[in-house]
């Protein structure tokens, strides 16, 4: 073998190992670029990809709750259960089973998709449903939603007949930091 072809084989080897060299450097950069990109997947992002699944919520004082997850808002979403509806602020939800391994980034979101918490509980004081207030001390009010407000709900408790309680009947307000779940009723 001539000197030339053993210079270029030494300069054929050294660009291998370069080549080796920086695919390595690649592969570790793509899987820091990737590591860095899924911090910015939100819990809300995950669940708008999972609208129209069957999804379960575990929250505190609760527990499982289970149904289709029909709408996700900013910071909350509504599952369609058996026979009742739950609005759950996604700030409470401790686990959920069954969402898409997908997520929709909030810039992909339509207007309609970011209403607030404040405009699905005015939408339920609207319809005059019945429903319980979960709240994050385990306790529960039964009634119906009156007036939203900007940190809080007026609930109107369900007044049992013949009730002589001097407050019967008088608002509760409820802050939404304390609310875990609103469920709905059946009457």
């Amino acid at each position: 073998m001539s000197w030339e072809h053993e210079l270029f084989a030494l300069f054929d080897d050294l660009e291998g190992r370069a080549a080796a060299l920086w695919e390595a450097d690649r592969e570790a950069e793509l899987a820091d670029r990737a590591r860095a990109e899924y911090a910015a997947v939100t819990l809300a992002s995950r669940l708008m990809a999972s609208r129209g699944a069957e999804v379960a919520l575990d929250l505190p004082h609760v527990g499982r709750v289970e149904g289709r997850l029909g709408r996700v808002g900013e910071g909350w979403c509504l599952l369609a259960g058996r026979g009742q509806d739950w609005i759950v602020p996604v700030h409470h939800v401790v686990a959920v089973h069954g969402a898409s391994a997908r997520s929709v980034p909030e810039v992909a979101w339509s207007p309609v998709d970011r209403i607030s918490l404040r405009a699905a509980l005015r939408r339920l004081s609207e319809s005059g449903l019945r429903c319980v207030l979960h709240l994050a001390d385990g306790s529960w009010h039964a009634g119906t939603v009156g007036r939203v407000a900007g940190d809080f709900l007026e609930c109107r408790p369900d007044v049992e007949p013949g009730s002589a309680a001097d407050d019967a009947g008088a608002p509760v307000l409820v802050p939404y930091a304390g609310l875990v779940a609103v469920q709905s009723r059946e009457d």
